[in-house]
């Protein structure tokens, strides 16, 4: 059954960062606890808006996979949780 609906493509791309976060915690973190990786994410100058983007990046194969299978309204949720996680790391990385 496909679902064209921008709430679930909204949920999806709102829930892959932080799978891509936690990918992240275990490729670099040191095993001391996730928010442990958060915090110290925070004290580094710059590492945050660096690990929050590449993060994000996990938003982009289902966004290629619902516009290829020509479910518009699901990627169009996607990319609007890309935009609003976008905005907040641009101002982590500068205003923060």
């Amino acid at each position: 059954m496909k679902r064209n609906i921008p709430i679930l493509g909204f949920v999806i791309g709102l829930l892959l960062p932080f799978v891509g976060l936690i990918i992240m915690y275990f490729l670099w973190g040191n095993h001391e606890g996730i928010f442990e990786f958060v915090r110290l994410l925070t004290h580094l100058k710059g590492m945050a808006g660096k690990v929050f983007t590449l993060s994000l990046l996990l938003n982009l194969a289902p966004f290629v996979y619902y516009t290829s299978k020509r479910l518009d309204l699901t990627a169009k949720g996607i990319f609007i949780a890309t935009m609003i996680y976008a905005v907040i790391i641009i101002f982590v990385k500068y205003v923060w």
